[in-house]
């Protein structure tokens, strides 16, 4: 084994090569970082309309108020998120009315809760604690392809078999 074979993490930690990235095409390596790009983009729209479909589905409704608490940010800022969701027509809000999703966003709200739960199950097959999984689930479930989830659905029902 050469010196770039070896990783220098911690004993059991999986192996890496640092030199994959100076092999692969620049248009690959591109192709990757506008994926990390675009999710990235997506995942601040999806985290709203996941919550605005949780609140509807555990209280029937939900106000600004409620989302501007559940995720620490300002009423403005939620605003501001609100008018960007019904101009991509995924919620519609009636003035001193409670927000909605539309068909799309309850349709997003699905997905994106799905891809939650795969992420989390993952995470707590392989050790990870309850809140950690929650947690982590959160930031990568926006990151990995519908291959990548399809690979951890797959594991994890050859897990329960």
């Amino acid at each position: 084994m050469s010196e770039n074979d070896r990783s220098d993490s911690k004993p059991g930690a999986a192996r890496t090569d640092g030199a994959v990235s100076a092999r692969m095409s620049p248009d690959r390596q591109a192709s990757h970082f506008r994926r990390a790009r675009l999710a990235r983009e997506t995942e601040i729209v999806e985290d709203y309309v996941e919550l605005v479909a949780d609140l509807i589905d555990e209280q029937g409704e939900a106000r600004l108020v409620d989302i501007a608490r559940r995720l620490g940010v300002s009423g403005a800022t939620v605003n501001k998120m609100i008018g960007r969701l019904i101009e991509m027509d995924l919620i519609t809000r009636e003035p001193y009315r409670a927000i909605f999703l539309t068909d799309k966003g309850r349709a997003m709200a699905e997905a994106s809760r799905e891809r939650h739960h795969i992420v989390v199950a993952l995470l707590r097959a392989v050790g990870v604690d309850e809140e950690n999984a929650w947690a982590d689930a959160e930031g990568i479930e926006h990151h990995c392809s519908p291959e990548t989830l399809n690979a951890f659905a797959r594991f994890l029902d050859k897990q329960r078999d």
